[in-house]
């Protein structure tokens, strides 16, 4: 958190932590899987080249894109999940920083079981005033510091579009801000959660993200009806149904569209 004066906030309450802990698969590093690898690791040609080749078998991946894709979603969802939720409706902050991080990738050949798991997991605050430039430097250190990087060695190596990973990335926010937080009681903790992902979505600058873009921005889709409900399309395919017998798609996969176009991954 350098240059931003902060304050080491009340620790998580109980309540806090079985949410932090139970759905959004937050844990200290002590508890951490053995399929697990430090951040610096997997930014590791190599490594990330021998992981995705042990992976794939067991999600089912038939190449190196998919494996490294589906991978993406999963990491996407744990490390936006716990931190952009204890910023937002906890008004926390986690460090994501990448030596206080390791990668679980564990998966028992149906789902992923897979945690987020924190060497130091004691919540940072933020001097009176300073919120703003507190959520700056939380959104910086998780996208720019963390999933950019990440998601470039998984490109190389994975030989996949960036812009898969990246949408990959911006649906699991839209989730986290949309659904899951819709369900908070508190009208203070309800309007800073809207407050929040209005910025990420419309006023963060591409810098945070390690980008010349906005992901958040690009990826936004309006709403568009399909089959009698509401759904937001990707503008990409996640190329989930590569790995189904019977080529299931995801909610929000564009081939809903027309299942007969090849796959928009561009």
């Amino acid at each position: 958190m350098s240059n931003v004066p902060v304050t080491v906030a009340a620790g998580f309450t109980p309540q806090e932590w079985a949410l932090l802990a139970g759905p959004l698969r937050l844990k200290p590093a002590s508890a951490r899987d053995s399929r697990s690898i430090r951040v610096s690791a997997l930014r590791e040609e190599a490594t990330c080249a021998e992981l995705l080749q042990r992976l794939g078998p067991i999600i089912g991946a038939p190449n190196p894109a998919i494996t490294a894709s589906l991978l993406a979603k999963r990491l996407a969802f744990l490390t936006t999940g716990a931190g952009l939720y204890a910023m937002s409706a906890f008004d926390k902050g986690l460090s994501l920083a990448p030596d206080n991080c390791l990668i679980e990738y564990g998966h028992d050949g149906r789902l992923w079981t897979s945690s987020m798991p924190l060497h130091d997991l004691s919540p940072i605050g933020y001097a009176e005033g300073k919120r703003s430039a507190w959520r700056e430097t939380l959104v910086r250190t998780l996208f720019a510091e963390l999933l950019a990087p990440l998601w470039q060695s998984l490109t190389r190596v994975g030989k996949i579009s960036p812009r898969i990973l990246w949408e990959n990335t911006a649906v699991r926010v839209y989730s986290l801000y949309e659904r899951r937080m819709a369900e908070i009681e508190s009208p203070s903790a309800r309007q800073r959660c809207a407050e929040d992902f209005d910025w990420l979505l419309n006023r963060a600058d591409p810098a945070l993200f390690g980008l010349d873009h906005n992901p958040l921005q690009r990826f936004r889709r309006p709403l568009t009806q399909l089959n009698g409900r509401e759904v937001r399309l990707r503008r990409t395919c996640c190329l989930y149904y590569k790995t189904t017998d019977r080529f299931e798609y995801c909610g929000t996969c564009p081939l809903l569209r027309t299942r007969k176009s090849p796959c928009p991954s561009r």
